[in-house]
This record gives C-alpha cells, structure tokens and sequence, in this order.
C-alpha cells in the first residue's frame, strides 16, 4: 500500500476562497496559542505543541510555515531550521541537536527538517549505516512516544508534490534572481533519485505514524490548499488536545 499514490494532488482552491479559509483558520489558531500560553481562559499553562515539517524539495514548507505562524505574536513561538548537521552535532547521537528548541509547557515550536533526516537523506546519501537508520525508526517512535507521554502535541506533515510541479518550481526559480539562491546541485540530483527518496518516505510513513504522532501527508502541487491544510490540522490536533485534557477549546477572555 503506497500513502503518497492515494494523495490526491488534483485539489485546488481560488484565491478569494483560499484567502477567506485561510484567515479563518489563522484566527482560530491565535485563540487556541493564547489559550495554550495561558493568555486567556483559566490562565492555567497548556500542552506544549510541535510542528515537523519535512517534505519534497520545493513542495512549499517555507511558504506554509509563514502563513502557520505569521498571525501570532512572535514571543510566542520559536522556528527552527535544520541542515546537514554540523561537524560538532555529529559527534553527538543524531537527535541531540533537537532538544535545544523543543517546547515546553505553554510553548510552540516548528521545526523546518527534522529527526527524520536519519531516515530519509543521510539514509538514501549514505550519510548514514544501515544499522543507524534501521535503529533510527525505533528511536524516533521512543522520543516522540516520550514527548506525548508528557504531554507533547506532535503534529508531523509531509509536503507533497508530484515530479511535474516540483520541475515547474525548479524552474521558476532558476529563472528568478531574486529566489535562485533557493535553488542548488544538490536539488536537481535529489531529483534524480526520487525513486529511492520514495521508498524512503513510504517506509518512514509506515513505521513512525503512531499514536504519539500521526503523519499528515498534504497535497501540496496547490500552495493555496496546502496552506489551509496545514493551519487547519494544528488547529484540530490542539483542539483534540485540550478536550482530552478536559480544557474547554472555546474558552472565552479572562474576567476580572
């Protein structure tokens, strides 16, 4: 069974229905930060919330994570981006790096790459052994499993896009100068091994979605879509999270 075959990548939204979505969603989102901070309702700290985005080259991260963020005040949530590791992180087991910027309670944060470099580039670069990736699976399901046992939400997306949008975007972008630089070599040979990127990305949707962190694969060859996608399924995975924890999601201004 392939998840990324079943992605129906033929949705769309028009411009004035994707923006009125779109603020609508953002608007929900700042309440239920506020209420997570303890800015309103019983004042009372809620779960913290981290949000994984991995995803294609050019499937529309940057521009996602903008619109998930950029309604909320900027103190009240942290944006990671994560590279190749450098020469001191490797030195260290491979999810050291990732502590740092996690959320605690009352916090957010998004993270821009993630953990799951383990299983996907440094396994199909060969960056990393077998044996690492493949013990790379059980340790990833150990952390987030501990981070939900805690009381982490974990929202996971992946991006995707098929081979014929991301050539466009390629493209679009190597023609534009002042967004060329998004674009490098390393891009158009990752290209080149999507079929082993894939396989990468169907065994990593099939061994890590669990009940501590659920994968949300998007349709993202529509950007507009994709945006709404993405704000929406946070603001349900917190949502969910409050009334599990007997928080009323609709919790109106402190009084008084």
């Amino acid at each position: 069974m392939s998840r990324l075959a079943d992605v129906d990548l033929s949705v769309r939204l028009k411009k004035k229905e994707a923006a009125e979505q779109l603020a609508e969603a953002q608007r929900r989102l700042v309440h239920l930060r506020l209420l997570l901070g303890g800015q309103i309702g019983s004042g009372a700290l809620g779960p913290p919330l981290c949000v994984l985005f991995e995803g294609w080259d050019a499937s529309g991260k940057g521009g996602a994570i903008k619109r998930l963020v950029e309604q909320l005040d900027p103190r009240h949530v942290r944006v990671a981006q994560f590279a190749a590791p450098t020469h001191d992180e490797k030195r260290h087991h491979f999810l050291w790096r990732f502590w740092p910027v996690l959320p605690g309670w009352g916090g957010m944060a998004v993270l821009d790459r993630t953990w799951y470099g383990r299983v996907l580039v440094e396994r199909v670069e060969g960056f990393a052994t077998e044996e690492q990736w493949q013990r790379a699976y059980g340790e990833i399901v150990d952390l987030e499993t501990t981070l939900a046992a805690e009381g982490t939400v974990l929202v996971k997306f992946w991006m995707h896009v098929s081979p014929e949008e991301q050539l466009h975007r390629f493209e679009s972008r190597r023609d534009d100068p002042y967004r060329a630089w998004k674009l490098t070599d390393e891009d158009w040979r990752n290209r080149e091994k999507r079929d082993a990127y894939e396989e990468a990305v169907e065994e990593m949707l099939e061994r890590t979605d669990t009940d501590a962190g659920r994968w949300h694969v998007v349709p993202a060859d529509d950007k507009r879509h994709a945006r709404v996608a993405v704000v929406r399924t946070v603001c349900q995975a917190v949502e969910s999270a409050l009334a599990a924890r007997g928080t009323d999601p609709d919790a109106p201004l402190r009084t008084g």
